[in-house]
């Protein structure tokens, strides 16, 4: 039976102390991006954080997404 990609991440969420980090910032950075498009007005600063807090939930997107790649590497392999 094949796992799913939710599979693996629940796996890695369960075990794995620096996947939680990730998607715990991961999170934060989604609830402040969220903040701040429920406000009407950005000032320019709060543009320059959108577009920071947006890099750097990539930046942890991505590094999950090798960790769960990996994951899936190893367990094909076994």
């Amino acid at each position: 039976m094949s796992t799913t990609p939710r599979e693996f991440q629940s796996v890695l969420i369960a075990q794995d102390p620096e996947f939680q980090r990730l998607a715990a910032e991961h999170s934060r950075c989604d609830s402040q991006l969220q903040s701040l498009h429920n406000q009407t007005y950005l000032s320019s600063e709060d543009l320059i954080l959108e577009v920071t807090l947006k890099k750097i939930r990539l930046r942890l997107k991505d590094q999950m997404q090798r960790m769960l790649d990996q994951q899936r590497r190893e367990t094909e392999l076994h």
